[in-house]
């Protein structure tokens, strides 16, 4: 467990240093790579979901595989060895410093009207059109997406590693990269990426409500209106096309007393979305900054609770 925590820190500290290759960057390519291939070899529309089952289970099983032997290998050197590697996976797995560093970069155009800058870094970190939001739906866009990456980017990740290790962990990650690759709903990936995209709706299930009661405590720590936070929560976490990410989208628009969701437009066409929570004011710029503290909270929480049960597990059994 101790080795969860030091690559915590780490990734709190340190970020995602762009000079270290990141073994996503790495995950990205072979999935780029594995899929022009298949595409090849299941060119018929009514293959292409075979075609997305082999892609998800290839670059899932593969990348897990590589991570266990490759921690198995470095075991016949020494301990330490092992210990550095898996604590640099486990690093490279969390994104608390990187979401918010990403975060500000759309924050910091925001509140000086640079809406073309906004939109340029908004743009990297969401999947939706940028190109025509206004001053508020920039802002919605950047909470909702710090909102849903507490869960992919941070508890998840600690949940798998807690689980099994290093190597379970970069599998998760696996998964999301597939999602965030291939998981779309329109023409060109709605059988290709079936699969990725189930996978992760499954992958995700169960750290979307741990993350989702972790923002709630969060937000009573941080004095905000954590009764509402859980009262949206209940009320409004189905309110979004995923099956996870109304969780922590709805606990964090009750803690802020805004509403989220709404329309978004995707590759051009606009997806009419229910809202979450209620407009007991207007979003406001500031809010991003509150949702990454939310974020920071949750995410210390998460791990606290991750390490609670495992020191019971050790004391117990």
């Amino acid at each position: 467990m101790e080795l969860i925590f030091i690559g915590y820190i780490m990734d709190l500290v340190l970020g995602d240093p762009y000079f270290i290759p990141h073994p996503i960057r790495f995950i990205g390519k072979c999935i780029g790579i594995l899929e022009k291939r298949l595409r090849i070899i299941f060119k018929e529309r009514s293959k292409e979901k075979i075609g997305g089952i082999l892609l998800a289970l290839g670059i899932i099983g593969s990348t897990y595989l590589m991570t266990y032997w490759i921690l198995k290998l470095a075991g016949i050197f020494s301990l330490a060895l092992v210990k550095m590697i898996a604590i640099f996976w486990i690093f490279q797995t969390l994104a608390a410093k990187s979401l918010a560093v990403e975060s500000r970069k759309v924050y910091y155009p925001l509140k000086e009207d640079n809406l073309s800058q906004a939109r340029k870094f908004l743009s990297y970190i969401v999947g939706r059109n940028t190109q025509e939001l206004n001053k508020d739906e920039i802002t919605r866009a950047t909470v909702e997406t710090i909102a849903e990456n507490i869960s992919d980017g941070i508890i998840a990740p600690l949940f798998y590693i807690f689980i099994g290790g290093a190597p379970l962990g970069m599998a998760y990650k696996a998964i999301n990269t597939l999602d965030s690759m291939v998981g779309y709903k329109n023409e060109k990936y709605i059988n290709f990426g079936w699969a990725s995209a189930k996978i992760d709706d499954l992958a995700n299930y169960i750290p979307a409500r741990i993350t989702a009661f972790c923002i709630v405590i969060a937000s009573f720590f941080l004095k905000m209106d954590f009764r509402n936070s859980f009262k949206i929560l209940l009320r409004d976490r189905k309110n979004h096309s995923s099956p996870n990410a109304g969780y922590p989208e709805a606990a964090v628009a009750g803690a802020l007393g805004v509403q989220l969701g709404g329309t978004n437009v995707y590759f051009g066409k606009p997806v009419v979305k229910p809202t979450i929570g209620d407009k007991k004011r207007d979003l406001e710029i500031e809010d991003i900054n509150r949702t990454i503290k939310i974020m920071y909270v949750a995410s210390f929480i998460g791990i606290c609770i991750f390490g609670f049960i495992g020191y019971l597990l050790r004391e117990f059994f």
